[in-house]
């Protein structure tokens, strides 16, 4: 069996990071967020986040030298980077198509919620899209409201903010 490692990511993971992404998001969100939204959005989406890959709170859990999941958490609130005591934000998560329901996803969660945990944070806070829904209730966070996030000018993408406990180790 090959092995999965966890790590966290640096920026020159950026390639590796927008391949993973380029697979999981167009497979993945297509049923539940509608084409003509995903198309536009995407290239934007796909996009690997420099400030977050420099972080230190971002992780890609790779197999075989691929990357097949990555996601992570700031204190700073995505866009405006407000900071609220006790409240970390989870960030950019995504799972290989042919790695979905291996606990790939939880991994990253777990990691994200034990690191949150130790610099303070209480509760996390994450914007789902409407496919990971699902995901993130598992992992303890409840929806609060549906939303149209802004990706450029006239693009729009549906999501679920999400919050719950930090729970590492549930």
């Amino acid at each position: 069996m090959t092995e999965i490692t966890l790590r966290t990511a640096t920026p020159e993971d950026a390639p590796a990071v927008e391949a993973l992404l380029g697979r999981s998001y167009p497979a993945l969100m297509a049923g539940a967020d509608g084409a003509v939204g995903l198309s536009q959005a995407l290239p934007v989406m796909g996009r690997a986040n420099p400030a977050l890959l420099a972080s230190g709170t971002f992780y890609l859990v790779e197999t075989a030298g691929r990357a097949i999941g990555c996601g992570g958490w700031t204190a700073g609130t995505p866009g405006s980077g407000a900071v609220e005591a006790g409240l970390a934000h989870l960030r950019h998560f995504a799972v290989d198509p042919a790695h979905i329901r291996q606990g790939i996803g939880r991994r990253i969660y777990d990691a994200c919620a034990r690191a949150a945990a130790g610099q303070g944070a209480l509760r996390f806070q994450g914007y789902a899209a409407l496919n990971a829904e699902t995901f993130y209730a598992g992992m303890g966070l409840k929806a609060l409201e549906v939303l149209s996030l802004p990706m450029g000018p006239g693009i729009a993408f549906p999501a679920v903010l999400m919050e719950g406990p930090v729970a590492p180790e549930r």
